[in-house]
């Protein structure tokens, strides 16, 4: 790994005794005196390690300021501040800006070596660990045999040889950048970049620049995702919190197929194929004046829904034993025993929905040792039965016949979820005649889930 430092002193005494300290340590180095120097150094491009000086030219927080505005770019990079002026609150204030350490002047010189390895270990083992979990998440499967699973499936299969737009609605966690990764990697375009873009991350201000890039004065390029997903596919998600004006801007690269960059004057031509993901409803976004009805149109010329986990409990047991698997192998675990029909797992609300579950999964897989009672203690402890205590509670205040009612009409549609609406299969499970199943949830109000 090549690893690049970022020296930032307004002293050049200080920065060149830095610059040779560790250009001899085998690095390679990049210099600044001042602040704005700093700032256009790392909008350039970002450093695999910075050491910042705290007190530069502007003010007694400068390198501070370059701290935060280093992590609100990439939180991964790692951060050494030095002080001739230092004192306790000052190195408080640096560590809790996400300072990877902080370092008086004048400094020794091994012990500031042995910083900066740590600093690049430390990146190195993220930049494995985002790496690993890419990989893992890409050879993740869609998993589930309910209705809702199947036709998504087989809608996948058929539009990821065309070169529709895609518009995928679900609430979070339920697996919309799945489905994104699924019709991607079956297109013509496998070999070619997916890029991701979250419209719920951004500040209102960075949209250009993130979307469209920017020509610099000093004649370098930032790339935006267009250009870096050009002849592969785009992802957007959470479209429904982009600005309207940005909105206007998108509407006219999918018409054109083109666009400026920020401070640019030539268009730039793309080949990309957009995917967008939206966990509101667009069309009532579009009533409220939220979002453009034209870019709808436009996006949803495909659409994809995918329901919550609560509305697929017959997927439940498939997904955790197929977690199970999965993370025992990813931790060099025995396979985990976990109980698929686990009633805290199966009548669970899961508002977190898939990811929750993969969540909890992963949590017993390092915390449980496979241990029976430890399994049984973390599904409980995590899950807390919030769900049951509510419908408790709810039940106490009515009359007996009402409470019985409920209790039979939440049995009944938990168990006909679970057996994906067949009443075959939940008539047999309850110990009732099929006929009498339908004469009683007709009675209850339950509606035939197929």
């Amino acid at each position: 790994m090549s690893v690049e430092i970022l020296i930032v002193d307004d002293n050049s005494d200080i920065r060149n005794i830095l610059n040779d300290l560790i250009v001899d340590a085998g690095y390679r180095t990049r210099l600044a005196a001042n602040y704005n120097q700093a700032l256009n150094e790392i909008d350039k491009k970002m450093p695999d390690v910075a050491i910042l000086d705290v007190k530069l030219d502007k003010g007694d927080n400068d390198g501070i300021q370059l701290l935060t505005h280093i992590k609100s770019k990439n939180t991964d990079v790692p951060v050494i501040m030095i002080s001739g002026h230092a004192n306790i609150e000052m190195a408080v204030n640096s560590l809790k800006h996400g300072a990877f350490e902080f370092v008086e002047k004048p400094f020794d010189k091994t012990r500031l070596l042995n910083f900066i390895s740590r600093a690049v270990e430390n990146l190195s083992l993220k930049t494995q660990n985002k790496e690993y979990e890419n990989k893992l998440f890409s050879s993740y499967d869609l998993i589930g045999d309910s209705k809702n699973i199947v036709n998504i499936k087989d809608q996948i299969e058929k539009i990821s040889v065309t070169e529709s737009r895609i518009f995928i609605n679900g609430p979070s966690g339920s697996g919309k950048e799945l489905i994104a990764r699924k019709i991607h990697k079956n297109s013509k375009r496998k070999n070619k970049p997916f890029v991701i873009i979250n419209g719920a991350l951004l500040d209102n201000d960075k949209y250009d620049l993130e979307l469209f890039g920017e020509e610099k004065n000093d004649g370098s390029i930032s790339y935006g995702a267009l250009e870096k997903a050009n002849n592969g596919t785009l992802l957007v998600d959470q479209v429904s919190e982009i600005p309207l004006a940005i909105q206007s801007k998108i509407l006219r690269v999918l018409t054109d197929q083109k666009f400026k960059r920020v401070n640019g004057n030539n268009d730039i031509n793309v080949d990309v194929r957009l995917i967008c993901s939206s966990s509101k409803d667009l069309k009532q976004e579009v009533e409220l004046g939220n979002f453009r009805e034209d870019l709808f149109h436009r996006l949803n010329v495909f659409q994809i829904s995918i329901e919550p986990l609560s509305n697929r409990v017959s997927d439940i047991p498939l997904l955790i034993e197929y977690f199970s698997k999965k993370i025992s192998k990813a931790y060099n675990l025995k396979d985990l025993n976990i109980d698929k029909e686990d009633s805290y797992l199966i009548n669970h609300f899961w508002p977190g929905n898939v990811r929750e579950l993969r969540n909890l999964i992963e949590r017993i897989a390092i915390l449980s040792n496979n241990d029976q009672n430890k399994i049984k203690t973390i599904i409980k402890e995590s899950i807390k039965q919030g769900d049951i205590e509510t419908f408790k509670s709810n039940n106490l205040s009515v009359p007996l016949k009402e409470a019985r009612e409920n209790f039979e009409k939440e049995y009944l549609t938990t168990q006909l979820k679970k057996f994906g609406g067949n009443i075959s299969k939940t008539a047999k499970f309850v110990g009732m005649e099929r006929s009498a199943l339908h004469r009683k949830l007709k009675l209850l109000g339950v509606k035939d889930l197929n």
